[in-house]
């Protein structure tokens, strides 16, 4: 808690205010924000400048970007929010009561209700939800001159003027021209001259991973979301599709720790809420297990002749669950990335499957020399040795196939977890330490 940001609001110092403000950023004002008392909040929000309080709430979470809104006189209310991106207000309305929605949609003029109402409507996780109204169109017959005035007319409420969207009449996306461009062109040019027409865009129904794909892949700073007849629906900006990268990346780890991903920030979820998410695969993964006992016994009779072998158990089937695991990882990353397609299924085979005899030998080795420190007989050395260098190749084998498998069946391949690939790995793995040691010694 920020006591100076408490003292001068208690004050209602508001050079002070401007100062303390002028130190940091607006996320971290949003920080904050956060921190503060409902009453603090408001006052803090009606002192700053519009500008600066419409940023910083949109660091916000949706709930509370309401509730410190709600709470604010009606004219400021209004102010702040018309001066909120599109995006933001859209993600905020999703997230409220239908009775809380209409009474902000009557704060909202009718042209950018309609366009929200739009907004709305396009899936969660798609381009569409994403968009933002906020960017500067024009028109392709419009001179440089013109196009600029335009700017300088709207762009205070634009989200993005790095770019300039050309629309023909029936808004139609015709090309982009940027704001560089315009600026070392001549005044009388026509648009037209300089539109590059054959832009990037992406449809409202793309996945957003998808589209943060594209972005980085093109090194691009927005990207604009057209409709059906190519018509110009709204542009995302990188900032919102870091974002995206941001929680698609928290995803991924969580279902690679076996458990479904959390749709809320850790500490807003319930005890209920964690143990709901993670019991399905425990379950699952527990019931998977258990076919390792069943292996154990079926081998009963190998291990009251061999003791000794038993030594080696944890060691084994955990070099195979680990091996898996990092190949997955690698894998799932490649997958995701754009890196590895189910094309490449055989090249991974095999490098991998090289990989695997590489580091089976290293670890078979490392694998015997333990076994003689322990004193056991040079024959059941062998056999782990041998078996070391089996199961990290079968471990290599499964772990390659698997998540390129999945991603062609379009199952998303993180949940080809570790607990999955150490839980596979593990009765596979005894199942060849003991036909090994029936083989190499004549059991």
């Amino acid at each position: 808690m920020n006591l100076e940001l408490k003292n001068i609001l208690i004050e209602q110092n508001q050079e002070g205010l401007d100062e303390f403000a002028a130190r940091y950023q607006p996320y971290d004002l949003a920080g904050m924000l956060a921190d503060l008392e409902e009453t603090e909040q408001t006052k803090l929000i009606s002192m700053l400048s519009v500008p600066l309080s419409a940023e910083i709430i949109e660091y916000l979470e949706p709930d509370l970007q309401y509730h410190i809104l709600s709470r604010i006189e009606e004219p400021l209310y209004s102010t702040l929010l018309n001066e909120l991106s599109s995006d933001v207000v859209v993600d905020m309305l999703l997230a409220i009561h239908p009775h809380q929605v209409n009474k902000i949609m009557g704060y909202l003029p009718q042209d950018y209700r309609e366009k929200i109402n739009t907004l709305m409507t396009f899936p969660e996780d798609s381009a569409g939800s994403l968009a933002t109204i906020d960017y500067i169109a024009s028109r392709k017959t419009w001179t440089v001159d013109h196009a600029l005035r335009h700017i300088r007319k709207v762009g205070l409420e634009a989200e993005i003027v790095s770019y300039i969207y050309v629309v023909d009449a029936h808004g139609e996306l015709v090309g982009v021209v940027s704001l560089r461009e315009l600026i070392l062109a001549q005044p009388e040019q026509r648009l037209e001259e300089l539109i590059k027409k054959d832009l990037i865009s992406v449809p409202i129904e793309m996945h957003q991973k998808e589209v943060a794909d594209i972005l980085s892949k093109y090194d691009l700073v927005a990207i604009p979301v057209v409709g059906q007849n190519n018509r110009l629906i709204g542009v995302i900006t990188v900032d919102d599709l870091i974002d995206v990268i941001h929680e698609e990346a928290t995803e991924d780890f969580q279902k690679m720790g076996g458990s479904q991903p959390l749709s809320e920030p850790y500490f807003k979820n319930s005890i209920w809420n964690l143990f709901r998410k993670r019991i399905g695969w425990l379950l699952i993964l527990f019931v998977a297990e258990a076919y390792t006992g069943t292996v154990l016994s079926h081998y009963e009779e190998t291990l009251s002749v061999q003791i000794a072998l038993a030594f080696f158990i944890p060691l084994l089937i955990g070099t195979g669950g680990n091996t898996g695991s990092q190949i997955v990882t690698t894998l799932v990353r490649a997958l995701a990335v754009g890196e590895v397609k189910f094309q490449h299924l055989f090249r991974v085979l095999g490098k991998e499957a090289l990989t695997g005899i590489i580091l089976g030998l290293t670890l078979g080795i490392v694998a015997f020399v333990r076994a003689m420190f322990l004193g056991v007989d040079v024959a059941i050395g062998s056999v782990v040795a041998v078996t070391a260098l089996f199961i990290v190749i079968w471990a290599s084998v499964v772990a390659a196939i698997l998540p390129l498998i999945l991603h062609k069946l379009k199952i998303d391949p993180a949940i080809v977890s570790g607990p999955f690939i150490t839980t596979l790995v593990d009765g596979t793995g005894l199942m060849i330490y003991f036909t090994m040691a029936k083989i190499m010694l004549n059991l």
